[in-house]
C-alpha cells in the first residue's frame, strides 16, 4: 500500500550555530527524513548529537540554516501547525491548575470557552488524572506532572506528537507506567495523533515503543541508519528478537567513526593531527568498567551489562567510546571486548596503570599531545587555558570547547602529563627547573 504524502518531510536540513570569534560550527548536516501516518519513530544518537535540535526544527521552534521542513507536502512559516511537543522538563505553569494547564494547549484554538473546557476534561480523564482537575503542579508527583504535559499536547489533537526525552526525569516505575499508558492510547487509537516522534537516550526504550529507529551520528549529526522494528506489541524485553535488535542498535552506535574535523578545518585551526573528541567521562568510570569486563572474562554484551548496572545509553556509551578511543577495547555486534592493552590495564598497579593511560593518551588523543608539545616549547612551561580554548572553539564551538578542554585537563592531570591551576587558569609542567620560572 502506497504511503502517500508524508506528514513530515525534512529535505537536506542543516543547522549551524555561531561560536566564539564569529566562527560557525555545524550541528546537523543534510538531514533527509520522512514521517508517515501510522509511524512511531525513535531518534537515537550520542549525547550532543543534535536530536533535540532536529525535533525543534520539525516543530518550527528553530529555523534550519539550510534545507526545509514540509508538513503534508507544504512549507510553513513559524511553528508547525500539525505538531505538539512534550518536553523533558514538565514545563507547567505552577500558578495554574491541572485543568488550566491542559486548557493552555487550546489557547489559540477557535473554540468557545465551554468547548475548550470539555475537551480538556476529556483529555484529563483519558490520561488518568480524573479527579485532579483542580490540583496545582506542586501537589502532583513527577509522573502526574508529565501526564499533564502530555495532556496539554494531546488536547490540540495534533497530527504528529513530538516527545523530547519525556521519561528521563522520572523514576523507573513511573516511567514504565507512563510508557505503557501512552502505548495503549496509541495502539488502541484512543488519541487522534497520526504519528509520534520520540527522542530518547535509551535503546531499550526505542525498541520497546517504536516501529522504526533513526540513528544519528554527531559533529555534525547525520542519519546513519534506519532500523525497522517490526516486533508485535506487547514486546517482551527478555526475548531473543528484542535483545537482538537492542544489540544491533548498540553496535551501530558504538562503531561510528571518531568525531573529527576535516583536513580543511585542520589547516584553518593549525592542528597538527585530527581532533579526536573525548567523551566527558571520569577516569574512575573507565578503569572500573575495564576491571568489571575483565572479571567477566574480557567480553560482555553491552545491552546486558547496561541492564545489570542500570546504565542507559547516555551513561554507558561515553564509557565504551572512551575505552575504544584509548585502545582498551573493541565493539563488535553489540559486544565489548578488551584488547591486550585493556587486559593489561585491568591487572596493573595504580602507578603502572597511569603510565599505560599516559602512553595510550599520547598515541590516540592528538590534542593531548598538542598540549604537551606547547608546554614543553615554552621557556616557563606554562600556558593560559584560554589559548587552548580558542583553538578548540574554532573546531567545535564555544560550549563544546569548554566541556572538551575540561575533559582533556582532567585526563592530563590524571595521567600526570601536566598540571592545572584553577585560580590562575594556567596549564603547566610540574617538573620545571626553577631557574626557568622567570622566563616568558
Amino acid at each position: 500500500m502506497a504511503k502517500g504524502v508524508p506528514l513530515i518531510e525534512a529535505r537536506a536540513v542543516s543547522k549551524d550555530f555561531e561560536g566564539a570569534n564569529k566562527t560557525r560550527f555545524k550541528v546537523l548536516s543534510d538531514i533527509q527524513l520522512q514521517i508517515h501516518e501510522g509511524e512511531f519513530v525513535a531518534l537515537l544518537g550520542p549525547s550532543g548529537s543534535g536530536k533535540s535540535t532536529l525535533l525543534r526544527i520539525i516543530a518550527g521552534l528553530v529555523p534550519p540554516t539550510d534545507g526545509e521542513v514540509l508538513y503534508r507536502g507544504d512549507t510553513f512559516f513559524g511553528t508547525n501547525p500539525g505538531v505538539s511537543m512534550v518536553f523533558q522538563s514538565f514545563a507547567l505553569f505552577p500558578w495554574l491548575t491541572v485543568l488550566e494547564n491542559v486548557e493552555m494547549g487550546l489557547r489559540y484554538a477557535r473554540l468557545g470557552r465551554d468547548e475548550k473546557r470539555n475537551k480538556a476534561i476529556a483529555v484529563i480523564d483519558m490520561i488518568g488524572l480524573d479527579g485532579f482537575e483542580g490540583a496545582y503542579p506542586k501537589e502532583l508527583s513527577g509522573g502526574m506532572r508529565q501526564r499533564v504535559g502530555l495532556g496539554r499536547a494531546l488536547v490540540m489533537e495534533p497530527d504528529i506528537l513530538l516527545m523530547d526525552e519525556p521519561f528521563s526525569a522520572l523514576d523507573v516505575l513511573t516511567a514504565e507506567n507512563l510508557k505503557r499508558d501512552l502505548l495503549e492510547l496509541w495502539q488502541e487509537r484512543k488519541i487522534p495523533t497520526k504519528a509520534i516522534v520520540l527522542v530518547t537516550h535509551s535503546i531499550e526504550e526505542a525498541v520497546y515503543m517504536a516501529d522504526r529507529a533513526l540513528v544519528l551520528s554527531r559533529d555534525p549529526a547525520k542519519i546513519i541508519s534506519h532500523v525497522p522494528i517490526t516486533l508485535p506489541h506487547w514486546r517482551e524485553r527478555k526475548s531473543e528478537p528484542f535483545t537482538r535488535l537492542v544489540d544491533e542498535l548498540y553496535s551501530i552506535l558504538t562503531q561510528q567513526k571518531d568525531a573529527r574535523v576535516s583536513l580543511q578545518e585542520e589547516t584553518e585551526v593549525k592542528l597538527p593531527r585530527k581532533l579526536t573528541l573525548l567523551p566527558n567521562v571520569a577516569s574512575g568510570a573507565v578503569t572500573g568498567f575495564i576491571e568489571l569486563v575483565d572479571d567477566l572474562g574480557g567480553k560482555v554484551d553491552l545491552y546486558k551489562i547496561g541492564d545489570s548496572l542500570a546504565l542507559d545509553l547516555e551513561d554507558l556509551l561515553p564509557i565504551v567510546e572512551t575505552c575504544r578511543i584509548f585502545g582498551f577495547g573493541t565493539v563488535t555486534s553489540g559486544d565489548f571486548e578488551l584488547t591486550d592493552v585493556g587486559r593489561q590495564v585491568a591487572d596493573a598497579t595504580v602507578l603502572d596503570r597511569k603510565t599505560m593511560f599516559r602512553e595510550q593518551a599520547l598515541q590516540h588523543v592528538p590534542f593531548m599531545e598538542r598540549i604537551l608539545w606547547v608546554l614543553e616549547s615554552k621557556r616557563n612551561s606554562q600556558m593560559p587555558r584560554e589559548f587552548f580554548l580558542e583553538i578548540l572553539q574554532k573546531s567545535v564551538g564555544e560550549e563544546e570547547a569548554e566541556t572538551q578542554l575540561d575533559t582533556l585537563i582532567s585526563w592530563g592531570r590524571y595521567v600526570e602529563l601536566f598540571a592545572y591551576d584553577e585560580d590562575s587558569k594556567l596549564l603547566y609542567l610540574e617538573d620545571v627547573d626553577e631557574t626557568q620560572e622567570g622566563g616568558e
